[in-house]
């Protein structure tokens, strides 16, 4: 073998080495982005659970707060209580979360509606605090859910477009789920203050 075809063969395998780190380090830049989206996945829920439990943490003490005043409207108390404990039992899985605290989001709204009924209750400091804290949470649990939302959706493309959808599937990456709320739980009246 002459040097000149000794200098082809070293070039070769630089080329065909040079090749191989270049798709080593293509992976593992593929691989980290999933990880690092995915992990934005997992926080920006963490955010959503931190207000949904102070949401969850309100609701007792609203209830035991009203308890006297709706002796006669037991059935709104129950359902709340009912509501909250589902919501709280659903956990981590994104859809049945979803539709537990729209069930307890129209349950609250129907408690509110009710209290209307009561000029005592529509004037008394800790009702008015509670309502005035169930709005602060009910908007921060909008905000985390938005924050939510952006990032599944980041992370559903990486795992859908090339080079992630090489290997998403492959290495266990599966889409995430949207936090969905209804509309119509979450665009109600913020309650009044009656002075």
């Amino acid at each position: 073998m002459g040097s000149t075809e000794a200098m082809l063969l070293v070039a070769l395998l630089v080329v065909v080495g040079g090749l191989l780190l270049l798709g080593l380090l293509f992976l593992i830049f593929s691989y980290n982005r999933l990880v690092s989206r995915r992990n934005q996945v997992t926080n920006a829920w963490a955010q959503i659970d931190v207000q949904l439990k102070r949401r969850h943490d309100l609701i007792p003490n609203l209830v035991n707060t009203l308890r006297g005043y709706l002796d006669h409207e037991r059935e709104i108390v129950e359902q709340i209580t009912e509501a909250r404990s589902r919501a709280i039992a659903a956990g981590d899985n994104v859809a049945a979360r979803a539709e537990a605290e729209n069930e307890l989001s129209r349950s609250l709204r129907s408690l509110f509606a009710v209290t209307e009924n009561y000029p005592e209750l529509r004037s008394s400091q800790n009702v008015l605090h509670f309502q005035e804290e169930l709005a602060s949470t009910e908007n921060r649990i909008a905000f985390a859910r938005q924050f939510y939302n952006d990032a599944v959706l980041s992370y559903n493309i990486a795992c859908q477009s090339f080079p992630g959808a090489l290997l998403a599937s492959r290495m266990g990456f599966q889409p995430a789920t949207t936090f969905n709320l209804d509309e119509s739980a979450v665009e109600r009246e913020v309650p009044q203050v009656v002075l």
